[in-house]
Parts: C-alpha cells; structure tokens; sequence
C-alpha cells in the first residue's frame, strides 16, 4: 500500500456508516429465543446462515431437504456441521459467504468456519446474544443507526427507535393478494370490502406512522414488472371488487389485478410526498433461487422512468444498484434529480461489480446521490461483516481514484464523510 492507500484506509475506517436497509427483527425476540418458521427458525450459529449464504449452499448443490434441517432446531452442532461442511468449502470465496467470515473473525475471533473452530463459534454465539447486542454490535461495525424494513408490521413499533428507524412498508397496500388484505386485518380488525375502505386504510397508516417513518418502502418488484401506468380511479374500483370484496361473478384477470395495482402504488406515492417521505423501490438482483425472470429485472431502470417523472417532487430510492444493469441506474441517477441510488445489498451480491460501479458513478454523478451501505440482513450479526467489506470496496475505490489521478487525496475525506454518512443525514432529514 502506498502512504495514500494508508490514509484513505484509515479514513473510511474512522468514518461512521448510515446504514439504510435491514429487516432486523426486534431484540427482544432473538432474547426471548422464541422460534418463528420465517424469522428465527433456529437459535444457534447456522441462523447466521439463513439470509443468503443458504442460497449459495443450495446452488453449490446442498439438497433443499439437508438446508432446512441444518437450519433448523433438532440437530445438534456437530450434525449441522458435518451438513454443511462440503458446500462450505464451495461456496467460501462469494459475497455472502465472505461477509459471514469476516463476522467470524470481527465478533468472535475465528477465521472461517471448521471442526476445530466450530465449538468456540457456537459459544460464542451464544455468548454474544445478550441484552444489548444490537447496539454492541453495530458500535463495533462502526454504524450509528440503520433503517429497518420490518418483515412483521406494516410499521414497527420499535423498541429502539433512536437507533433502528423504522420504514412504513406500502408492499401489502399495492400487491393487494389475499394474504396482504389478512395482514392488514390481523393488524387494524378492519375488514375492507370497496376500494374506498382500502384507502382509507392506507389514509390512517400513513397519518399514523407517516410522522415517525424514515421512508416507505416496497418491494413489489420481486411480483410483477415496475410499469405503473396511470389508472382511473373507476377501473381500480371495480378491479378491487372483483379481487377483494368478494362479490359474486367474475374474477379478477391478470389485466384488472395488474391496473388495480397500479392505481395503488401510485396513491401510495402520492401520499408518500404529501408527508415528505422519500419511496424506497426494489430494483435488480432478487433474493431466493430458481425463480428470477431475468426479462423483468432488466427492463426495471427503464419501467421506474415513468414513476419518476409523473411524480416530480416525490424523492425516490434505487436500491441494490439494479444489479446485474448497474450501469442504467447511473444514468438515471445523473439524469433525474430526483433518485438517488442505495448499494444496500449490493456488496455481497457482486464485491467486484460494487467497486466498479461506484467508481464509475463517482465520476458521473452528483457525490450527494448515492447511499453505500445497507446489510439487509434479518440477523444482526452478519452486518458487521458485510459492513468490512463495504468499506474495503470504498477505500479500493477511492485509492484507484487518487491513483488515476481523477480526484486529488485531500479531497478524499470530504467525499468519504459523504458518501458513508451525510448524504444519507441529509436525503432523510428530520426523518
């Protein structure tokens, strides 16, 4: 390392991160170890497996029937080691995997994963879930507050609210299935059956909890393309009849459900920007395995135009950096004043296509558009790791840079502190 690649080091490391995506369930769940199927299927160091590691374990050829039950509560340590061991060993060089060794090593001591290590790791885990872990861990990842979109509330009534802020998830609102209309009964005990009494739904979460969300929300890219088209009020109704209300006759076709759903989110976006709330979208790589309709992923940057244009004065969040289409999302972010783009995620996803996409949206983008760290994690743990390997890309980036003589290295601190932390101050001011 040069002397300058040793500055740059030591600052990114001595800057602190916003972090501004994770879907962490509450402390006092993992406290309580009470298991959840979805969110907390085991207590012990494989839940450290279960985002996204478990995707690359399946893909390196673990069966399904092995992941669930190394993930699950009925084996003991050495079982699940022995499970998971050959594809270990497959796997350890990718993002996720490398994010979960550096956890490893930060929070408790060990290299990677083996038969030797294997006994201190499960104690120490056990060791670490303690009254206060969340904050411990996240001051050591060198984080001051992350952004949580809950994956139980439509909002969560957190109980740490100065450090994890919460976002109002609109998902439920826009995808309107039957599940999603259940979750919004379980939530208010209130029963729609016109689309009126859907917005007006939508009206009390958002005078509810639109004062206390740091954004909203929604993921419905994972379910359908991102074209929403304007659609009459008139339509939407009788779609949501149709669809919801049960009523008697036909139901609902792709077409109606595809319209009604557009009305929604757009309403949804229109209420966003009454409370001055910034609209976090989906965009790129989706999580799971054997299910990802490329088409659909590749076409995002250029379905999302439409949004961002009839909705001039609402702020709209990229996330995951479009990836594998990063380089479109550059381009929209120089274009249009009114994304900014969130490499939540992305580190993991692709460490190399990270590092060149900063680099090259550096030098093409306005610095105060771009948000560079977000876990995305259900787990707490894996963060810290995911968090080294943010910073590892930001300093490589910023070295190159100076390298090339593209910026000069006394310029560097400045961008650092911005793209690690102000921005994202500044883009969810008083949020």
């Amino acid at each position: 390392m040069t002397n300058s690649d040793r500055r740059i080091t030591q600052w990114v490391e001595q800057t602190t991160f916003v972090d501004t995506h994770e879907h962490l369930i509450e402390e006092s769940q993992r406290l309580s170890g009470v298991l959840d199927p979805q969110l907390l299927p085991c207590d012990d160091w494989t839940y450290l497996f279960a985002d996204y590691v478990a995707n690359d374990l399946v893909v390196a050829g673990m069966p399904v029937e092995e992941l669930r039950s190394f993930l699950g509560p009925d084996l003991s340590s050495d079982a699940k080691y022995r499970l998971v061991a050959p594809y270990w060993d497959r796997i350890r060089h990718t993002g996720y995997a490398q994010a979960l060794r550096s956890t490893f090593r930060g929070l408790y001591g060990e290299n990677d994963l083996t038969a030797e290590s294997l006994p201190r790791i499960a104690e120490r885990y056990r060791e670490t879930v303690q009254p206060g872990f969340y904050s411990t861990i996240l001051r050591r990842a060198n984080i001051e507050s992350c952004h949580v979109n809950s994956m139980q509330r439509i909002y969560m009534e957190t109980e740490q609210p100065a450090l994890l802020k919460q976002d109002l998830s609109i998902l439920c609102f826009c995808r309107c299935s039957a599940a999603d209309v259940a979750r919004v009964e379980a939530e208010t005990n209130k029963k729609p059956t016109t689309l009126e009494e859907w917005l007006d739904i939508i009206d009390f979460y958002f005078v509810t909890y639109g004062p206390r969300a740091v954004a909203v929300k929604c993921a419905i890219a994972y379910s359908r393309a991102l074209d929403f088209t304007p659609v009459a009020k008139e339509r939407a109704g009788r779609a949501f009849l149709q669809h919801v209300g049960r009523v008697d006759g036909h139901p609902a076709g792709p077409d109606d459900i595809k319209a009604l759903q557009n009305f929604l989110l757009r309403y949804c976006i229109g209420k966003a920007g009454e409370c001055g709330l910034p609209v976090k979208l989906h965009t790129g790589y989706l999580d799971g395995r054997a299910v990802m309709q490329l088409d659909r992923v590749r076409d995002n940057a250029a379905d999302v135009c439409r949004l961002v244009q009839d909705f001039p004065d609402t702020r709209f969040v990229l996330m995951h950096i479009g990836y594998p289409y990063e380089h479109e999302f550059i381009a929209l972010a120089k274009h249009y004043p009114n994304i900014a783009i969130d490499m939540c995620w992305a580190w993991i996803v692709s460490p190399m296509a990270s590092v060149r996409f900063l680099k090259q949206f550096l030098l093409a983008v306005p610095a105060t558009r771009i948000f560079t760290f977000g876990g995305d994690y259900v787990a707490i743990e894996p963060i810290y790791g995911h968090a080294c390997m943010a910073r590892r890309g930001i300093a490589q980036v910023l070295s190159e840079l100076v390298a090339e003589g593209w910026i000069a290295c006394e310029e560097a601190p400045n961008l650092i502190e911005r793209i690690m932390r102000s921005n994202a101050n500044s883009f969810f001011a008083n949020r």
